[in-house]
């Protein structure tokens, strides 16, 4: 081997200093253009993940919706259910049919508890 190529080589002598790397022109216009774009990347990037979170969460709320919506549409069959009106009537109201009598158990010193419906 020659000394150039010694002197040159990273193992040459562990005393000598090397010379850093020097950026090109040509890199130094590159890291730019890398450095802008990604600059102009982030405000994008940001905006699609909060519309994204976004999303989900209206995602999310119309499920909850549409599961109380259902809800709320079986609850009106129910009302519209004579059976379940009669059965509402008499546990809520009080009511008997004709031909029947109600009782209601008082306790004694007590006023008795009407019934209660939510």
């Amino acid at each position: 081997m020659s000394a150039r190529a010694t002197a040159t080589s990273p193992a040459a002598a562990p005393g000598e200093k090397q010379k850093g790397t020097r950026l090109t022109p040509r890199a130094s216009i590159l890291a730019f253009v890398v450095f802008v774009a990604a600059i102009f990347a982030v405000a994008p990037a940001r905006a699609y993940l909060e519309q994204r979170s976004q999303q989900q969460r209206l995602a999310q709320q119309v499920t909850e919706l549409q599961q109380e919506n259902d809800a709320l549409q079986q609850r009106l069959d129910d009302l519209h259910d004579p059976a379940h009106l009669e059965q509402l009537a008499r546990e809520c109201l009080g009511l008997v049919s004709p031909g029947e009598i109600a009782f209601v158990p008082i306790q004694r010193g007590r006023a008795p508890i009407p019934p209660s419906c939510d």
